[in-house]
């Protein structure tokens, strides 16, 4: 190689290698600002915590989380113009930042990331410049010394201030009534089933009323509904004034408020009654200028001497209110047994007694029925019908004992039961689906619905091949209720059905509000349909309603051939009764998959 060329070479490298170093350091620096933009952007801050020397480095956005006027500090830099009084530069100042409350809930997380125990990750409260405390989700990891010592902690910030109020209001209103502040009638509800668990416990008396506005609707006719949300708002101020502090009031319907008074003797609760009579009637109320007098009846009902669950009591307290309302309205009127309701009450207390001991022994059992396809007769799923084994070995159906323990406020630990049962079942025959029933009460009931959550989130399998059956009559009970719970059910992947379908007169808004996957024609409407042309025109009505939300329609009781024909020319789809199968206690290990498949109307088919 000549001389010549050797030395364009080494001008080459001269030039070239310090040019190159500079492009690298520009493209260093470009890509530093351009993170640090980024996380600015984002609104969040990276932190680094030297544990050692209890130094706390900060990238991002420090003037919104601290409230600093001045540029943040990057990671592995002082801020020279932000105050220290605004931008903690060490884990001690920032500890004084976050709110006391949440304190030990920090120094948990950290201490149980520290000794291995989980990520670092959990939202509390910290004070900003203006003195408002933010919300923020903190996440972490830390790093340890050879020894294993942990020497700094890597982390990011995140405002969360906006999704903790949206969750708070979510919450509220999962609570509260949005008119009045009040309880709402399902917290009533289970404010309520604690007075009554304690008041068994403790064995003391306690009573429920239920406040009814009069003639509310002529306020409404006459000033407009907004007067009338008005009149509400000061009933219920009212009534705050009236009562006890440990008492508690929800409205549970648009002109009825419900008092729960826990510990109170009758004549107490008769003297509340009267001052809330007594305080309505004799001031009236102003509103939007008018001065509108305004009366209230009342329904009382006394526990547990006179009943034993939440529905059960505000069902007799609200009987108790129409009888007021009959009376003339403006008093008082309390829930009384007669001598005929106390023996059945007695009886129903037996009943009680020896499903509970059933439950202990381990004395429940399933009976299973098939359900069949309407034209190919092969089974698509097994309904679980519940039955107790008696002392002396015969089995008792569910008609004979489930309506008492309902009154006797057993059947939440009932369908817990037959919940386990089923998906028991399910584990042990992959090949099977099952439908079981759960009470109107069980359908309220967060706990049961918590429990299902548990046992099938992880467990697509099982979820797919569990239907659970409401009643038609307990599906309207409650309308909203029943929309959130068929909601969360069919959320995991079970199918919901209806059953005794046209015995509560669904309406299509109905079948809107509740998206379920099945109806199952009530038997009265069945029997005799080849010859009754009622019952053939009542079924043809219902298969519309049905088929206009694409559901699979099951016909029960079926009881003879030509019943399972006339059901099949009008195009049921699912047939179920004697005639198809008596229930039994064995459960074949297969039968013909019955799943949901996605629809337009996002409605159940059979395959």
């Amino acid at each position: 190689m000549s001389a010549r060329t050797n030395k364009a070479r080494e001008l080459q490298v001269g030039v070239t290698g310090p040019v190159h170093q500079i492009a690298c350091r520009n493209d260093g620096l470009a890509q530093s600002h351009r993170i640090r933009a980024a996380v600015e952007a984002s609104g969040d801050l990276i932190y680094s915590w030297d544990l050692a020397t209890d130094r706390l480095e900060w990238l991002g956005a420090v003037d919104s989380f601290f409230g600093a006027g001045e540029p943040s500090c990057p990671v592995g830099a002082t801020s020279d113009a932000a105050s220290p009084d605004e931008v903690p530069t060490c884990g001690d100042r920032f500890s004084g930042r976050i709110n006391p409350e949440d304190l030990p809930l920090r120094m948990k997380a950290l201490s149980g990331h520290f000794a291995g125990a989980g990520p670092y990750d959990c939202e509390y409260r910290v004070r900003s410049g203006t003195g408002e405390f933010q919300w923020v989700h903190d996440r972490g990891s830390v790093e340890f010394s050879t020894n294993g010592t942990p020497i700094r902690l890597l982390g990011t910030l995140r405002l969360v201030t906006q999704r903790k109020r949206h969750q708070a209001r979510l919450e509220h209103l999962a609570n509260y009534d949005e008119l009045t502040g009040h309880y709402n009638k399902t917290r009533l509800r289970e404010a309520l089933d604690d007075a009554l668990a304690r008041s068994l416990r403790h064995d003391r008396a306690g009573a429920f009323l239920v406040v009814g506005v009069d003639q509310l609707d002529r306020v409404n006719t006459a000033y407009g509904h907004e007067v009338g949300d008005r009149v509400l708002v000061q009933v219920a101020q009212r009534l705050d004034h009236t009562v006890r502090a440990i008492d508690r009031i929800g409205r549970i319907g648009g002109d009825r408020f419900g008092i729960l008074l826990s510990t109170c003797t009758h004549d107490e609760a008769a003297a509340i009654a009267e001052r809330i009579l007594r305080g309505l009637r004799d001031s009236p109320i102003v509103a939007a200028g008018n001065r509108i007098h305004i009366t209230v009846s009342i329904g009382l009902v006394h526990f547990p001497k006179q009943s034993r669950t939440s529905f059960d009591v505000i069902a007799k307290a609200e009987g108790a209110l129409l009888k007021a309302k009959s009376a003339g309205r403006d008093c008082v009127s309390v829930y009384k047994l007669s001598e005929k309701q106390r023996r059945t009450y007695r009886a129903s207390i037996k009943i009680g007694e020896q499903v509970t001991q059933a439950l202990k022994d381990g004395r429940l059992l399933f009976e299973y029925q098939p359900v069949v396809d309407a034209r190919t007769r092969e089974v698509r799923f097994y309904e679980c019908l519940l039955r107790m084994r008696a002392l002396d070995g015969r089995l008792v159906c569910a008609g004979e004992f489930v309506p008492v323990v309902e009154r006797l406020g057993m059947v939440r630990a009932i369908d817990r039961c037959t919940l386990e049962m089923a998906l028991g079942k399910l584990e042990a025959s992959p090949g099977i689906v099952l439908a079981v029933n759960i009470s109107g009460l069980t359908a309220a009931d967060r706990g049961w619905l918590r429990a299902l959550v548990t046992r099938l989130k992880e467990r697509a399998d099982l979820a797919s091949r569990l239907i659970v059956e409401i009643t038609e009559t307990a599906a309207l009970h409650d309308i909203d209720d029943t929309a959130r719970f068929v909601s969360v059910v069919r959320d995991l992947g079970c199918q919901v059905a209806i059953d005794d379908f046209g015995a509560g007169y669904t309406t299509f808004r109905h079948l809107k509000a509740l998206t379920v996957d099945v109806v199952k024609i009530d038997g009265s409407f069945v029997r005799d349909i080849a010859d009754n042309a009622e019952n053939q025109l009542f079924i043809r009505n219902l298969l519309a309603l049905a088929r206009a939300f694409k559901l699979v329609t099951v016909g029960e009781g079926v009881e003879t051939e030509e019943e399972a024909r006339a059901l099949t020319q009008e195009g049921v789809n699912l047939l179920q009764g004697y005639h198809l199968g008596r229930p039994n206690t064995d459960l074949p290990r297969t039968a013909t998959a019955f799943t949901r498949r996605a629809t337009s109307a996002g409605r159940a088919t059979a395959s």
